[in-house]
């Protein structure tokens, strides 16, 4: 079956762990899911607000020309539900706005080391700058809306996050991997933790939502253009749309303007490690310059 044509020269799957910045790809990709699960009864009538989609299930990209059902499946067909069908399916989840903006340092300073945690978001916009501290390297942190207008992120509010299954069990590799430091807490609608990720699975009509499914829907829902009868890929994914903005600059003011709380605990750590390091060396010259006059 052909879901919609396409005349957009998307980024490659490796381009989505290769180069550190926005992709439109992962554009496309993260869109469907808001879309597919705004748009299915799950129930759950809180509005998705946030949709991601990491670089580490990504296996193909969409060629110019028809997208076939075949080539959605080739592109997302990692994984397995809780219910034996191939396929991720996708969670909901809700986490506060500063576990939101975690989520943004994960991408920005842990990513480089784990390039599977690369994210690739809809509903959130972030900039960051590669050559700060790491940890402290976002600058700007913020949601739009429909229409695209910017609102602020309230680090208590709770927000609806949607993705796939492989994203929520990965939460906890990401915390070791950042020694518990970027911890994130995975809850229900009413702030309970969700203890197994699995339970937080999205099923509509009894039925698993599987991710490259809701692939498949959103690229089949899209406008049909010149009225030929299959949806056509929209220009919008032609460009960046500053979803993840990477600020390159090795300015002072930029490199150290407003830290974070983790800039500072590194800071911290580092200068009472220089401390004892200066301390150590006194401690050594002294005793050198002791036994020297002791012997003289």
């Amino acid at each position: 079956q052909v879901l919609a044509r396409n005349t957009i020269e998307f980024a490659t799957s490796d381009d989505l762990y290769d180069i550190h910045t926005e992709h439109n790809l992962g554009n496309l990709l993260a869109d469907s899911f808001a879309y597919t699960v705004q748009n299915a009864d799950t129930g759950d009538d809180h509005p998705v607000d946030v949709a991601i989609v990491p670089s580490g299930c990504v296996r193909d990209t969409f060629a110019t020309g028809d997208i076939t059902v075949e080539d959605v499946f080739n592109a997302y067909s990692l994984g397995i539900g809780a219910d034996g069908i191939p396929g991720y399916p996708l969670i909901s989840m809700y986490l506060t706005g500063a576990e939101l903006k975690t989520g943004a340092e994960i991408d920005a300073s842990v990513s480089d080391f784990m390039p599977s945690a690369r994210l690739y978001i809809s509903g959130l916009h972030f900039t960051y700058n590669p050559h700060r501290i790491i940890l402290n390297k976002v600058i700007d942190c913020y949601m739009t809306d429909e229409k695209g207008s910017r609102s602020e992120i309230e680090d208590d509010k709770l927000y609806r996050v949607v993705c796939d299954l492989y994203s929520g069990q990965m939460l906890g590799a990401v915390t070791d991997v950042s020694y518990g430091i970027l911890s994130v807490q995975p809850k229900f609608a009413d702030g309970t933790p969700i203890e197994d990720i699995e339970d937080a699975i999205i099923t509509a009509d009894g039925r698993e939502i599987k991710a490259w499914a809701a692939i498949a829907g959103y690229l089949d829902s899209l406008e049909d253009t010149d009225g030929d009868g299959i949806s056509d890929m929209p220009e919008a994914y032609a460009a960046a749309q500053g979803r993840k903005v990477v600020k390159d600059s090795r300015a002072i003011g930029d490199l150290v303007k407003s830290p974070n709380k983790f800039a500072v605990i590194i800071i911290a750590a580092a200068l009472v490690m220089l401390a004892l390091v200066i301390l150590f060396i006194v401690l050594i010259v002294r005793k050198c310059l002791q036994i020297t006059a002791a012997s003289l």
